[in-house]
């Protein structure tokens, strides 16, 4: 173990030395060197030993140095070392989250182009009003029985509505028609559309001459609709050419709403609900079978009193179902 100590401390006395002279020819060369040479040979970093000088008995310049200088290599740009992405967290596999696509079908693309356009179109506007439905539940319960043997289908709200729409629409002719480039078209004739459901959602088939059927005839057509809905048979041109559209939202649940235009049709009627409310009779308040009403038609053509008009027109027949036997 001595005799390796001492060797090594033998060796790295003579690196010492070795330093001390290199250092010590470093300080000599720098000392002979002019004060603008040595602030040269500081700022750029450079061994004057290292330099062959051009001037006055191989003296170095300041022109030696900084060609030095710019002939040292320049020191390597560290690449940055990219951090890594955190990891993704996972959700717990009790909370999968999953998303599926489905490409919308033709029936659905054409509607939703066609809702559009009426929105970028129209100058949309919406009124509402309410309708007591106790004279018509009445009078479906008293004859449902009797007109289903009848007729063969059963008696519902609708063809009280379709019926009293037709004859609100020959007393405000305006909500039955339609803008034509610079003209309006007004109809002496109703088509009217009504929603049914489909198993991909709801289509809107029109009852052609809805004005010249009776309640029976409105009821068959809306129940062959349906059925054939359902079955997926419905052609599209039975969804073509419709004056005026109903809504039935009700079937849903639907409290109220803005019903959105068919075009080129001016308004669509949009049925809610029926649910029992306070309201004042002869001045006692009473619970009354009460549904909202929502018409949505084009501004353009439409006036909010003849928008109103129609409203009060529509209620007086449902509330007052003799209207509509005796046309008033």
């Amino acid at each position: 173990e001595g005799a390796g100590s001492s060797s090594g401390e033998a060796s790295g006395g003579q690196q010492r030395a070795r330093s001390e002279e290199a250092a010590a020819d470093v300080s000599a060369t720098a000392a002979a060197l002019s004060p603008s040479v040595r602030r040269a040979v500081l700022e750029h970093g450079v061994d004057p030993a290292t330099v062959k000088g051009t001037g006055r008995d191989g003296r170095l310049t300041k022109e030696d140095v900084a060609a030095a200088a710019s002939a040292k290599p320049s020191a390597p740009v560290p690449t940055p070392v990219p951090t890594p992405a955190p990891a993704p967290t996972l959700a717990p596999a009790g909370g999968a989250r999953n998303e599926e696509r489905v490409r919308m079908t033709r029936l659905r693309q054409t509607i939703a182009k066609r809702l559009k356009e009426a929105q970028n179109t129209a100058a949309m506007l919406t009124t509402f009003n309410d309708v007591d439905m106790g004279a018509v539940m009445q009078a479906r319960a008293t004859y449902k029985d009797l007109f289903e043997k009848k007729h063969g289908v059963r008696l519902g709200f609708m063809g009280f509505f379709v019926k009293a729409a037709c004859m609100a629409l020959r007393d405000v002719p305006s909500v039955n028609a339609s803008i034509e480039g610079d003209e309006i078209v007004y109809r002496d004739y109703a088509d009217v559309s009504v929603a049914v459901s489909a198993p991909n959602g709801l289509v809107v088939p029109v009852i052609r001459d809805a004005d010249k059927l009776s309640v029976a005839g409105i009821e068959k057509t809306i129940g062959d609709f349906g059925r054939r809905a359902k079955d997926g048979t419905l052609k599209m041109e039975e969804m073509r050419g419709g004056t005026f559209t109903i809504s039935n939202g009700g079937v849903f649940g639907s409290l109220m709403s803005t019903p959105i235009i068919n075009p080129p049709q001016s308004a669509v009627l949009g049925l809610h609900r029926i649910e029992e409310r306070p309201v004042v009779v002869k001045g006692q308040i009473v619970a009354r079978p009460m549904m909202y009403l929502a018409l949505s038609y084009d501004h353009r053509i439409i006036d909010g009193r003849e928008a109103v008009t129609f409203l009060v027109a529509l209620k007086n027949a449902i509330e007052d179902p003799t209207r509509i036997l005796i046309d008033l």
